[in-house]
């Protein structure tokens, strides 16, 4: 068998690319709770990749992050290829196509879920990717859009693509309606169809079928992994409620994982927030994401109060941090455990 890549060995647990919050502050965040999840960036279109200026502001990273994904938006076979190698030359362990997202602007460039109408497109994409990298080409996608039939039109266009070289499948179990919901609307309205992602991969037992989709906790996790699919991918959840990564180490890859408790995962992310100040980034722009860590817990409310009311004046500084943690009682909290 050939050797796994680190994004292979990671998989069986992702947190979904997520505009706005997938950024690398979060992410480097994520790696205080969990070293073994595959992250992935928010999506970056092929366009500001090529065009946009500098490249760091869609790239950088910390080496900390890995194992790391790039998802791309596009469906130019050529600039998606030119993409793809500068993902592997940027140390990216994987590149993700963007086949699910269901806003009109990604629509009226071709991005996104309404290439679920062309599969061959796709197809073409991810061929043209492949032939450029060695790290793994994946795809995110829906089991459908609009009229489309679940079962056969998702059966088409992963064979399709499959038949392109893609070996990975991540899919999104709701449909996305292009016409008549919203982006917002579609993480929610149109009903989650497992059954139909469960069924694929029994189909495809040659392929790796992730399932994402309204998953909230590690039980669903397990449950998902015991009908068949080969990995699952959470999203909203893992942003909003952060704590739950702290035990995916141990639950899903059986190793212990970074973070004794909350406290220590807040104070590990220290020394990262200090760095970035220094780099010029602004002391809300980094702690937004940890906004969600003391969820249900005493003081949890104060903590993002201060963060909420002081981090975003200039000048914000590390103390602002150190003040808001200082609001969480760790021994109270422990006791509350």
């Amino acid at each position: 068998m050939p050797t796994q890549s680190p994004a292979d060995q990671a998989r069986r647990f992702s947190v979904a690319p997520m505009m706005d919050w997938t950024t690398r502050d979060y992410r480097a965040f994520a790696r205080c709770l969990t070293r073994r999840t595959l992250l992935y960036t928010e999506m970056v279109t092929t366009g500001a990749l090529l065009h946009g200026s500098p490249r760091e502001r869609f790239l950088g990273y910390s080496e900390c992050e890995h194992p790391l994904a790039l998802q791309l938006g596009g469906s130019d076979p050529g600039e998606l290829a030119a993409c793809a190698e500068i993902a592997q030359d940027w140390g990216y362990d994987e590149v993700n196509l963007n086949v699910g997202c269901p806003s009109d602007r990604v629509q009226n460039n071709l991005i996104g879920a309404c290439l679920m109408g062309h599969p061959d497109k796709v197809a073409r994409a991810v061929a043209a990717m492949r032939a450029v990298v060695s790290i793994p080409v994946t795809v995110k996608c829906r089991i459908g859009i609009d009229e489309q039939d679940e079962d056969a039109d998702l059966e088409r266009f992963v064979e399709q693509v499959a038949a392109a070289g893609c070996e990975t499948f991540v899919i999104h179990a709701r449909k996305a309606w292009l016409q008549g919901l919203s982006p917002k609307e579609n993480r929610d309205v149109p009903p989650l169809n497992y059954a139909r992602v469960h069924r694929l991969k029994a189909q495809h037992p040659e392929l790796h079928i992730g399932i994402n989709g309204g998953i909230k906790s590690l039980e669903s996790c397990h449950a998902h992994l015991a009908e068949g699919v080969d990995s699952v991918m959470i999203g909203r959840e893992a942003y909003q409620n952060p704590w739950l990564l702290a035990a995916v180490d141990q639950a899903l890859y059986q190793s212990p994982g970074p973070a004794a408790s909350r406290h220590a995962a807040a104070r590990a992310f220290r020394p990262y927030i200090i760095e970035r100040l220094a780099e010029g980034a602004r002391l809300n722009h980094v702690t937004r994401h940890l906004l969600g860590l003391f969820q249900g817990c005493p003081g949890g409310r104060r903590f993002r109060r201060h963060l909420s009311e002081h981090a975003h004046r200039d000048g914000a500084g590390i103390a602002v941090y150190d003040d808001a943690l200082g609001l969480v009682d760790e021994g109270r909290l422990a006791e509350s455990a």
